[in-house]
């Protein structure tokens, strides 16, 4: 839990206090070792004269840009929602794992090139020396450790962004390994295995940044999330009490969490404000069991996933002047109209004035004359008649 003395800058969502203060933390811890590391490696392997150390350096030096781009989205990405970003600022680190992605990926490439180049002098290759040996042991356990530590951290805060991070320092652990084989075979007298060496921690950064920079796109193009968890949230949104039905369930991504949008099928007769409270009932159990960060609920009487048989009606205005016109100036003002639209028709319940039922004539006229309506009406399917104020 952060303490209390931390300060969380201007405009960071409050919910995201620790997230923030943790990411921060973590980051900076990652930097100062990417600091010592990188330049041990690039300077001892520039005198060593080892191809193999000092690509692995270039990696360290990338993991060291990639934290500061880290701390940057982490800033910006726990960012309050506002006007123009409504849903908050959660793909700012999205879009910074996809630069880090493209960066790794030219990196590698870069390397491959120069790697590529020094093998058409294969006479050039040298002895490293031996020093270059245990600056490379001392990455791999630096790398490792850092690994460890941050992965522990982006768990617990569910960090996309940070799990890339540490991700890439297990990449950097894994180069080192080879890199502290390769000088191991040249120092055995195998001299071209640094540059193999080289060539393999070439090949391992652009496959690293492969794999983030296209994860990143994916949600960015709004990627729908796995099968396992889209059915856990249909079962969720399906179990609750007075959903009839479920169709047209669409989930993305956003950042660490989810969007999700949803038609849930109720009972076609109830009050508009019991079916609101459905709605609102299946988005809370959605945002209470699973990691979403909101879910638009959208309410229907009927299945419009195959056909939206009533779209061609009219509106109210329209079908109670119609209503009026058919049954010839029978029906007094009603107190109350409710309209059902449902399979293409109306249906239409009435509240008479409680005066008007004292009539029985005028009552019984006025059902013959609905019952004959509806037989060939071109919209109500049926007119039920009530009394307001009956007990």
């Amino acid at each position: 839990m952060a303490s209390s003395n931390k300060q969380t800058p201007a405009g960071i969502d409050p919910a995201n206090h620790e997230r923030y203060h943790a990411a921060q933390k973590v980051t900076w811890v990652s930097v100062a070792v990417n600091v010592v590391l990188t330049g041990l490696q690039i300077v001892i392997g520039h005198f060593g004269r080892s191809q193999a150390l000092m690509a692995d350096g270039l990696h360290s030096l990338s993991d060291l840009l990639s934290d500061f781009l880290v701390l940057f989205a982490n800033r910006h990405g726990s960012r309050t929602a506002d006007a123009s970003h409504p849903y908050g600022h959660a793909r700012i680190e999205t879009a910074t794992t996809l630069i880090l992605g493209v960066f790794l990926m030219g990196l590698g490439l870069a390397l491959l090139w120069g790697a590529a180049v020094r093998m058409q002098a294969p006479g050039t290759l040298q002895k490293v020396h031996i020093a270059t040996l245990w600056i490379g042991i001392l990455t791999l356990a630096g790398k490792e450790a850092l690994f460890r530590y941050m992965m522990r951290v982006a768990k617990r805060l569910r960090s996309q962004m940070l799990m890339a991070n540490a991700w890439h320092s297990r990449s950097d652990a894994a180069s080192s390994l080879v890199v502290v084989a390769g000088i191991a075979g040249n120092l055995a007298g195998y001299t071209y295995l640094d540059l193999v060496a080289a060539v393999l921690v070439a090949f391992m950064i652009v496959r690293m940044g492969w794999k983030m920079g296209f994860g990143a796109l994916s949600e960015l193009i709004d990627t729908a999330l796995d099968e396992q968890e889209v059915a856990a949230i249909r079962e969720t949104l399906a179990g609750t009490p007075g959903v009839r039905g479920l169709h047209e369930l669409k989930t993305r991504k956003m950042g660490d969490q989810a969007l999700v949008d949803a038609h849930v099928l109720v009972d076609p007769k109830i009050s508009v404000s019991e079916g609101h409270y459905i709605a609102e009932t299946a988005r809370s159990r959605v945002q209470k069991n699973h990691d979403v960060l909101d879910v638009m609920v959208h309410v229907d009487p009927e299945d419009d996933l195959r056909a939206r048989p009533s779209a061609h009606l009219p509106g109210r205005r329209q079908l109670l002047h119609h209503l009026q016109e058919r049954l010839g100036g029978t029906l007094p003002e009603p107190e109350k109209v409710v309209l059902h639209y449902l399979e293409g028709r109306v249906e239409a319940e009435v509240f008479l004035p409680s005066a008007f039922c004292d009539e029985p004539g005028r009552l019984d006229a006025l059902k013959a004359r609905i019952a004959e309506m509806v037989s060939g009406d071109d919209f109500f399917s049926a007119v039920y008649l009530h009394r307001c104020n009956a007990p």
